[in-house]
């Protein structure tokens, strides 16, 4: 696929693999579901008690994302690839991950430790397979080079966190105007900064945009403070606590003439959308987001790791090469 345009696969029905399932991460189940619908009584034993209880609520007709299936499934424990194919409908469980090849049109990989997804994801390159990658892309700047590579080479790779599609934030990606100009923002979630600070990157960022211009990490592993620095002048101060459940997604705007708080709840629509936007992307080719988008965010977390590394030093994002 070097040097070419991905002109999307038009109308046929799609068949997905889902590969990779890691530890706190149950998107093979829910994400498969997604597409393929689920068996009950299977689900229930789903080990992420949070995915059958919010399928659960979904009117059967609207569950299912029509004309893509998950048709092929792959865990890092062999064990878990079986449980995920009878909860969520998947046909074929492979033994390795490339066994998908010419099996399928698309993959996705449903993990979000951004270290792994280099060497998980170069067997598709080379074999050519359009790939959807959660969260982070990547959580050095060795390996997001690696990614550029392989996008100015034309091969079709998309990643984002679902918080980018939150439906209650939407307003605010609309506009702002109302609030005048935003001098301050925060945004918090759970979990550690290298898996989950781009959940929380990823609901601001469509808020005030490309410029963002510096990280100052004052926190510590389990503690993370990030003081973003903004080219329209706001600060913005993003936090991952690990135990912090109960403030994932929660969003603070304050500008010149109003404030707004909001707070993410709906998890399914931000996944559902999130994927049907890939299925968009694989239909017809075109990229829902410039990869300059991905490329930021990505550097907006290794600043922010590379800050609490060196001691709470402000960090330039022209650093991350």
């Amino acid at each position: 696929m070097s040097g070419t345009h991905f002109e999307g696969l038009g109308d046929k029905t799609l068949r997905l693999a889902m590969l990779g399932m890691v530890d706190g991460n149950g998107h093979p189940y829910s994400w498969s579901a997604m597409f393929n619908g689920f068996d009950a009584e299977e689900m229930a034993q789903c080990p992420f008690a949070a995915i059958p209880q919010y399928l659960g609520r979904e009117p059967k007709d609207t569950l299912q994302i029509p004309g893509a299936r998950v048709t092929h499934v792959w865990t890092d424990d062999p064990a878990d690839a079986p449980r995920v194919a009878r909860a969520s409908l998947v046909e074929h469980v492979v033994e390795r991950p490339e066994d998908v090849i010419g099996q399928v049109d698309a993959v996705i990989i449903a993990t979000d430790k951004g270290h792994e997804h280099v060497e998980r994801c170069r067997p598709f390159v080379e074999a050519g397979l359009p790939m959807f990658v959660d969260k982070p892309l990547v959580d050095n700047a060795e390996d997001l080079q690696t990614f550029r590579g392989w996008i100015e080479a034309g091969h079709p790779i998309l990643s984002s966190s679902a918080l980018l599609y939150c439906k209650e934030f939407l307003p605010y990606r609309i506009s702002t105007h109302e609030l005048g100009e935003i001098r301050f923002a925060s945004i918090t979630t759970a979990k550690s900064w290298e898996r989950y600070g781009i959940h929380a990157l990823s609901a601001i960022y469509p808020i005030l945009g490309p410029g963002f211009l510096s990280a100052r990490n004052t926190g510590t592993l389990e503690r993370n403070v990030v003081h973003f620095k903004h080219r329209c002048g706001a600060d913005i101060v993003v936090v991952a606590t690990y135990d912090m459940f109960g403030g994932f997604g929660a969003l603070q705007l304050c500008g010149t003439v109003g404030t707004a708080q909001a707070m993410s709840r709906d998890t399914f629509f931000s996944f559902k959308t999130q994927l049907e936007t890939f299925v968009h992307y694989l239909r017809t080719g075109e990229r829902p987001f410039p990869f300059s988008q991905t490329e930021e965010l990505m550097k907006m977390v290794i600043a922010g790791i590379w800050s609490r590394e060196q001691g709470g030093r402000e960090v330039e994002l022209t650093e991350v090469p």
